[in-house]
């Protein structure tokens, strides 16, 4: 799969609010546009903002989306780092035992509402 196909399947958005990067993906995760996602994460969180992504309209996370989750969740300790999931997206975080690693919220809201380095719901 090309670079463009990737591009096609997976859509990164950012917009800031209350000093928090929001970062929007929709599509789907997997090997092709997992780079993509992390370029754009690494790239964002360049500004030293805390961010949400928000993963609500994602369909599949494969490995290599939790893989660069795990990255920038890292990279992010000082800003920190809140993920909004679906249900696609929940279920091989918990399962891998990430969940333990990343704050992991059921809505933009609930990541909004909590402190930066607080403890997910």
């Amino acid at each position: 799969m090309s670079g463009d196909s990737a591009s096609r399947i997976l859509d990164v958005r950012e917009r800031t609010e209350d000093g928090i990067a929001i970062v929007t993906v929709h599509g789907e995760v997997d090997m092709a546009s997992a780079p993509q996602l992390q370029s754009a994460l690494e790239e964002i969180q360049r500004g030293g903002k805390p961010m949400i992504v928000d993963m609500s309209e994602v369909g599949f996370l494969g490995s290599a989306g939790l893989s660069v989750l795990l990255v920038i969740s890292e990279a992010a300790e000082k800003s920190g780092l809140r993920v909004v999931a679906s249900e696609a997206v929940r279920r091989p975080i918990e399962l891998t035992g990430l969940d333990k690693l990343l704050a992991v919220y059921d809505s933009l809201a609930a990541a909004l509402d909590a402190p930066a380095t607080g403890s997910a719901s």
